[in-house]
């Protein structure tokens, strides 16, 4: 089980961590449209599945950002998703204000069925731990990243490798 902090203070993760090497997960959440989404809706493109506490805070905007800008250089065979539990109208609020356009912000508000698949759920919080996951084509995971300090940004060059990678 990884430990996590928010603030130096130890949370508690709820659902099922995964590895790599596992089958990815389906889930369903919310596009800004209320649309559902799933992951089976990307089947046979290469995935990275960016996870923020909230869109409006410091580190949550820059890593949807940075996601954003480094999309134009993966290709057409990748999709990013960034989820969090920020309702649909305040991820389509704050991606229009940003110009964010190569990035899918994705609500998870509803039934924490993401959060639930991944292990992602604060359970003190009700929010969604940072974290980055990359799944090929396959539906195989091939990259995990749970952030240990909640506060802190991911690894951004080892995501981007890692996506890279499968787009060879």
């Amino acid at each position: 089980m990884t430990k996590v902090t928010f603030h130096n203070d130890p949370v508690t993760l709820l659902g099922t961590q995964v590895t790599v090497g596992d089958t990815a997960s389906e889930f369903s959440v919310l596009a800004n449209d209320l649309s559902e989404v799933k992951l089976s809706d990307s089947k046979g493109k290469v995935r990275l599945i960016s996870v923020i506490p909230s869109i409006d805070t410091g580190v949550c905007s820059v890593q949807t950002r940075k996601f954003n800008e480094a999309a134009a250089s993966l290709g057409e065979d990748v999709q990013i998703l960034t989820v969090s539990v920020d309702l649909p109208f305040a991820q389509a609020r704050w991606s229009a204000a940003e110009g964010i356009d190569a990035v899918q912000t994705v609500s998870d508000h509803r039934d924490l069925s993401f959060g639930e698949a991944y292990g992602t759920i604060i359970q003190e919080l009700r929010l969604l731990t940072r974290s980055i996951f990359v799944i090929d084509k396959d539906d195989k995971v091939t990259y995990v990243e749970y952030v240990s300090e909640v506060t802190d940004h991911p690894d951004y060059d080892k995501a981007l490798s890692a996506v890279k990678e499968l787009t060879k």
